[in-house]
């Protein structure tokens, strides 16, 4: 082959912005049918949250803060990959995805309308902005002119579609601006390539399913989101013991953290999720700006929005969907198993301890005031630790690979 092929230009990826629970949610989340002092609510929250940012801009530039991207991981199929970043204010070389407390990641000050430069695996990628009726944001009014350059949107939010083909396997994505430059890797999971895959993904959960929160007590899951010492939070008992099992039962099957956890605390779960040996994988958490159209999506919404998108991104995958009983996963999953039938292998609920969820309002004499099991037509397996699931969840996944 002749040499002269290498200094051949690269060409650039296509790229769109796409509608995500970000800036949109279903009709019956936003906010014009609500009743009227729910919208007189939500309207002043918002009102005064405008405030806040606004205050909160002059301040850090005041301070010379300049924007940076906190990246985030993404996910590809053989035809696109999704890739989701933020832009925020921060201080001269700090350094993205750093290990933060809660609180330090809940004040962290969106750089909106930032213009970002994108590439994967060093070619660049160009972009068409695109607006829809759903989004809050105001539509762009030259849909049809390409760029070097994506724009993020109020929230300082990006989320792109790339229309290009990648293998199976870790890929750089990079993302500047200006002269700051971050990276991360990028998982694609090619169902049609990956026979594997398209039999076990696993969508888990993250509060009391890997990470011992203890959602349905308040006060101590929000001291735990906001002040703990990240490093010190504890995972749930061998429940990496199980995903580790699943792991290496379904080779190169994508694992997805689907969490109502805020994006401003993605980094503290990244390495916790490294940390304690967790399988590697996109972590799909929830926006808590208020926006005007749709304020702040329900954890219910959330998940099964998000739910939709992975069953139509993977349309020959099945999925292991692991959750636990301390707030709404067992009916939200019983929701997708009748959604999509056929395309849920299993169903996982981790089970609280009544101390887990002592003191929680509607519990009596200690007694665990947890949500009932799934009623669905799709396996469901319960236990109070990892080890106690595996004793019965693996042979029945091992038959079902096996065609038993």
């Amino acid at each position: 082959m002749d040499d002269s092929c290498d200094d051949m230009p690269t060409v650039p990826i296509p790229a769109r912005k796409v509608v995500t629970t970000f800036d949109a949610a279903s009709r019956h989340e936003r906010l014009e049918v609500k009743p009227p002092l729910t919208r007189l609510f939500r309207r002043t929250i918002t009102k005064a949250f405008s405030v806040w940012l606004k205050f909160s801009t002059a301040l850090v530039r005041s301070l010379d803060w300049y924007p940076r991207v906190e990246p985030y991981v993404g996910y590809g199929t053989e035809h696109y990959s999704r890739l989701i970043c933020r832009t925020v204010y921060g201080p001269f070389k700090r350094q993205a995805g750093r290990l933060i407390r809660g609180i330090r990641g809940m004040l962290m000050v969106p750089s909106p309308h930032t213009k970002v430069r994108i590439a994967i695996d060093d070619v660049p990628i160009e972009t068409v902005q695109v607006g829809a009726s759903e989004v809050y944001d105001a539509i762009d009014s030259n849909p049809d002119i390409s760029s070097e350059f994506a724009a993020s949107d109020d929230a300082g939010y990006l989320d792109l579609v790339a229309e290009h083909s990648l293998e199976p396997g870790i890929h750089n994505v990079s993302y500047k601006v200006r002269d700051d430059e971050v990276s991360l890797w990028l998982n694609p999971a090619d169902a049609s390539a990956v026979p594997a895959a398209s039999q076990g993904a696993s969508a888990s959960d993250v509060d009391d399913t890997i990470m011992v929160t203890q959602a349905p007590r308040l006060m101590k899951a929000a001291y735990n989101l906001l002040l703990l010492n990240p490093r010190k939070k504890v995972p749930v008992a061998s429940m990496n013991l199980l995903f580790n099992r699943i792991a290496d039962m379904f080779t190169d099957a994508p694992f997805f953290y689907l969490s109502t956890s805020p994006w401003n605390v993605e980094s503290s779960i990244r390495h916790f999720i490294t940390n304690h040996g967790f399988p590697e994988g996109p972590l799909l958490l929830r926006d808590l700006d208020p926006r005007p159209k749709t304020f702040v999506p329900s954890g219910v919404q959330h998940k099964l929005e998000y739910a939709d998108q992975l069953m139509a991104d993977f349309p020959d995958m099945k999925f292991i969907l692991i959750g636990d009983d301390g707030q709404k996963d067992p009916t939200t999953y019983a929701t997708i198993a009748r959604r999509y039938p056929g395309r849920v292998l299993a169903i996982c609920i981790r089970q609280l301890t009544p101390r887990e969820v002592a003191g929680n309002i509607g519990s009596v004499a200690g007694r665990a005031n947890t949500q009932p099991m799934p009623v669905t037509d799709v396996p469901v397996f319960t236990g109070a630790t990892g080890s106690n699931i595996m004793k019965t969840m693996l042979p029945y996944l091992r038959a079902a690979q096996n065609g038993d």
